[in-house]
């Protein structure tokens, strides 16, 4: 089961990121917004590399701006078998992705808070990242559904909320076991 949710989950982050990347390109455009080497920078701190000023290392910063879009989608796929799926689970997905963004730009001191950001800056960095976190989403729903319900979607369709009097699935339908 866990290889299988690593490989849908690699190809749904491949996927949201592809995506992403499109939809960037395309605003970037229109609006005549530069590339962002944030990344590259990033990449840079963490693995310790000799830092550049000015331009900075497309391959680095595809490196990063893939990387952590194609990684990041293994989370969206557990959340997805799991039984975690559809837009508010590709809402709370985006959410992550946003704050992995910021965990790891801010911490690197590449980055600043995003409330210190212009808005429109702000604005255009949500919309993408929406964009890459529904369409991880969407992939790692499509492909997780192919093994029925989650454990979650289980348990919600013998009482729906949260309630202290109904007991867990049995663990044979649990992620831990087989669901088939």
């Amino acid at each position: 089961m866990a290889l299988k949710v690593i490989w849908q989950g690699l190809l749904a982050g491949t996927a949201g990121v592809v995506v992403m990347t499109a939809g960037e390109k395309i605003e970037q455009r229109l609006t005549g917004r530069p590339d962002s080497y944030v990344p590259a920078r990033v990449l840079e701190r963490l693995a310790g590399l000799p830092e550049h000023t000015g331009q900075q290392s497309r391959a680095l910063n595809l490196a990063m701006h893939f990387g952590q879009g194609i990684a990041l989608g293994v989370l969206r796929s557990v959340m997805a078998h799991v039984g975690l799926r559809g837009p508010l689970a590709s809402a709370k997905f985006t959410v992550v992705r946003l704050t992995n963004d910021q965990i790891l730009e801010n911490a690197t001191g590449v980055g600043a808070p995003p409330q210190t950001w212009p808005r429109s800056e702000l604005v255009v960095d949500v919309l993408h990242k929406t964009v890459y976190g529904f369409t991880t989403g969407l992939v790692a729903d499509l492909l997780a559904r192919r093994d029925g319900p989650g454990p979650g979607q289980v348990h919600a369709a013998k009482v729906p909320g949260r309630h202290s009097d109904v007991g867990p699935v049995p663990r044979s339908q649990a992620f831990t076991g087989d669901r088939h």
